[in-house]
């Protein structure tokens, strides 16, 4: 599977009450992200997944500086 359809397939393992919103910039990447709707993670999945990226162990800015003042205008 594809990393986008591993972050597609965690958002149900994680909770029931949430879906995850797919958007692709081209028609065949959103055919690839939509296979994560057919991946199901067990919980042994998931706790592998949690151990492997702990909750806030990737953080910052999503731009350089120069283009989030441009973001923030």
């Amino acid at each position: 599977m594809t990393s986008a359809q591993l972050a597609i397939a965690r958002v149900p393992a994680r909770s029931e009450d949430i879906i995850p919103l797919v958007g692709a910039p081209r028609r065949d990447r959103l055919r690839e992200a939509l296979g994560g709707l057919d991946v199901h993670l067990t919980t042994e999945d998931s706790a592998r997944i949690d151990q492997a990226v702990p909750a806030g162990a990737v953080a910052g800015t999503r731009y350089p500086a120069g283009q989030m003042r441009m973001v923030n205008r």
